[in-house]
């Protein structure tokens, strides 16, 4: 299941992450990609060792994990690193699935899920637009800037070459509590449903019935 978050970012926000981005130094992004995707990925990187991007990157997260339906979606359990990417002018990520491990020792997770949040408007640059294949075929993905899309780490995607303007974007992976898709989408539509019915009127004993069956799925499924 492919999810569209929007408005992770406000424009306040997006103006200062903007504005700190002007200070990084940008590297190939290359050194990030795993050993089969490295010859597709041609794009830069904000360099992650120092502590404004790391900070950054956290502001990010938060932002995330504030918006009403990133946690019913993702049943988050641990975070990658966020990486902030840059890709001008003929600069193209190719089609590639992403690593199932990322990082080492105490920091090595299982990447359940990917998201890629837009950080340009897309009225400044051309191309550029997130392709993920499914069975229903591929689907090309171009946000405005402060939509995210979460999308499962697992699915053959890419990124199509920028043809003009400049596509800037912070993207990272989660570890879920429940890693089987399915059952995550299952907790995701019960919980929907549940806020939906939370809304003045709605019967009290019906609540205390979805929330006990969310609770017990959780029980059964969640791998912490």
């Amino acid at each position: 299941m492919s999810l569209i978050l929007q408005s992770v970012l406000n424009p306040e926000e997006l103006a200062r992450v903007g504005a700190e981005l002007e200070f990084c130094v940008w590297s190939s992004g290359k050194a990030t990609a795993g050993g089969a995707a490295r010859v597709l990925k041609n794009n830069l990187q904000a360099a992650g060792g120092g502590p404004g991007v790391v900070a950054l990157g956290n502001f990010v997260l938060e932002a995330l994990q504030r918006h009403p339906l990133f946690d019913a979606a993702a049943r988050p359990a641990r975070f990658s690193r966020v990486l902030f990417s840059r890709y001008e002018p003929g600069m193209t990520y190719g089609t590639h699935t992403d690593d199932a491990l990322m990082g080492h020792g105490e920091g090595r997770m299982r990447t359940d899920l990917a998201f890629t949040l837009f950080l340009s408007e897309s009225s400044t640059y051309d191309g550029g637009a997130l392709v993920v294949q499914s069975a229903l075929g591929e689907q090309e993905i171009r946000l405005e800037a402060g939509d995210a899309i979460l999308y499962s780490a697992g699915s053959i995607h890419s990124v199509a070459p920028v043809a003009r303007g400049v596509r800037l974007a912070a993207v990272g992976w989660i570890q879920s509590l429940v890693p089987d898709a399915a059952q995550r989408e299952v907790l995701f539509d019960l919980s929907v449903l549940r806020a939906g019915l939370s809304r003045p009127g709605a019967e009290r004993e019906m609540l205390l019935q979805l929330d006990k069956s969310i609770s017990n799925l959780l029980r059964m499924w969640a791998r912490p």
